[in-house]
């Protein structure tokens, strides 16, 4: 298994644990406030997986 493999099943796992936060944090602002901005983080690091790379 190659590295980016190993790399994006750690993030998914981190979405995954994100979206449990915000489901166990329902009606607490606060904790949602900081459940999302996880949550958005993690979709944040995401973005180099799915971008083409270009080559010079």
């Amino acid at each position: 298994m190659s590295n980016k493999s190993i790399n994006l099943i750690g993030w998914i796992l981190f979405i995954i644990s994100a979206v449990g936060f915000v489901i166990s944090s329902l009606g607490n602002f606060w904790a949602m406030f900081g459940s999302l901005f996880f949550l958005f983080a993690c979709l944040v690091f995401l973005i180099p997986f799915f971008r083409k790379e270009d080559k010079d």
